[in-house]
């Protein structure tokens, strides 16, 4: 899923000292997501009932007002805004807050035929009405299973072309445990529930078949349930930099090498890298190549046409958000011993700031490579050896 993704990406910042913002492209700050919230809240829209936030991020100024920004010596940044994606009366509402004026910019009822992302909140809810639901009870009775080891996974289903999948719409699917964690080699198979997410309810049943469920034997990945024979173990390797990181960090912004550019953390894209810009030697000054960079989405078709798997398209950015997939990177194992951990933020269904700890990592890395070698032989009385390390960032 999403997290395996964000979790290779190598950059970010700690903001958990961080109370304002220096640069227009920083992401929003905690107190800044609450403003945010509150100012919503305050307005008609937040009389509605069932108001929930499923997107609030930075409403980025121009490109040329960021640009200008940074040829006047950076003194006066752009007005601050945010974007904001929220859902009330099965409505989704588009709405820009100021943080500058504290006030609604701009305010309007999306009519396209997407939907927002399905907030953690949304998850949790739908996958606890099936252990209530008369006809899965019979269904899980029908197989000899025990609904204590079953476990429920809610997707998105898209549109096919199906009357009636006018609405927010999500399958929940459910897998056996028998002791072991491993519950996707374990689905069991011919049921699937339609749910109504704007109701909060089943909405569509169908049992179509009785599929015996794979047994879970040899199914446990964790080391410490692994039986022998055991793979070979390798001693552990420490990295080592006696002089410290040759990479500074200045607010959002990371300087390396010949390299700056600046970094922020979105719910939706994950990591966002911005301003990228190399050193001329030639010129004299730094030359931009990229302005903004991230992925704009990852789209994983399962393309089985069988009832239960036709409708398996992930939108992991889209529907589920790569930032809001994101789980915290273990030193060490996800990133190398002298890697820096950073904290990422974002607003929950309420409106609430969250905090992903350890949620990117900055690190260089020597693996022993040579980047480029040449040895001259040709010149008589002289051998010349020359030789680069291999150092990636």
């Amino acid at each position: 899923m999403a997290s395996i993704f964000i979790a290779v990406f190598s950059f970010f910042f700690i903001f958990s000292t961080y109370t304002g913002y220096s640069h227009p492209l920083d992401s929003l700050t905690p107190s800044e997501i609450s403003e945010v919230t509150a100012i919503i809240k305050g307005s008609q829209l937040g009389s509605s009932q069932n108001l929930s936030f499923h997107y609030i991020g930075l409403h980025e100024p121009s490109k040329q007002a960021v640009l200008s920004w940074l040829s006047s010596s950076r003194k006066k940044p752009p007005c601050r805004q945010a974007f904001i994606i929220s859902r009330a009366i099965e409505h989704t509402y588009e709405i820009i807050v100021s943080l500058t004026s504290h006030s609604i910019v701009s305010y309007r009822i999306y009519n396209g035929t997407g939907f927002p992302m399905i907030t953690s909140e949304e998850n949790v809810a739908a996958i606890a009405l099936p252990v209530s639901y008369p006809p899965y009870i019979e269904s899980i009775n029908k197989r000899g299973l025990d609904m204590k080891e079953v476990e429920f996974l809610l997707f998105t289903v898209g549109w096919f072309g199906e009357k009636g999948r006018e609405r927010r719409m999500g399958t929940i699917l459910s897998y056996c445990k028998d002791g072991s964690p491993n519950i996707w080699v374990r689905p069991i198979e011919g049921i699937t529930m339609l749910v109504d997410l704007d109701k909060m309810a089943i909405v569509e049943y169908s049992d179509r078949q009785v599929v015996p469920v794979p047994k879970a034997k040899g199914t446990d990945y964790r080391a410490s349930e692994l039986k022998p024979p055991f793979a070979a173990q390798t001693k552990p390797i420490t990295i080592v930099q006696p002089d410290g990181p040759s990479f500074k960090i200045d607010g959002q912004e990371i300087s390396w090498a010949d390299w700056v550019f600046h970094v922020a953390f979105d719910v939706r894209a994950g990591l966002v890298i911005s301003l990228a810009s190399i050193f001329d030697l030639n010129k004299g000054k730094y030359r931009r190549v990229m302005y903004k960079g991230h992925i704009s989405e990852l789209f994983v078709p399962y393309m089985d046409p069988t009832k239960e798997w036709y409708y398996w398209a992930y939108f992991d950015a889209g529907e589920h958000g790569l930032g809001l997939s994101a789980v915290p990177l273990e030193p060490s194992t996800d990133c190398p011993p002298n890697a820096v951990f950073m904290d990422g933020y974002y607003g929950n269904r309420d409106g609430t700031p969250v905090k992903i700890s350890n949620v990117f990592c900055v690190f260089e890395q020597y693996g022993g490579d040579v980047a480029w070698r040449h040895t001259e032989v040709n010149i008589p009385g002289q051998t010349i050896v020359e030789a680069r390390p291999e150092v990636s960032f």
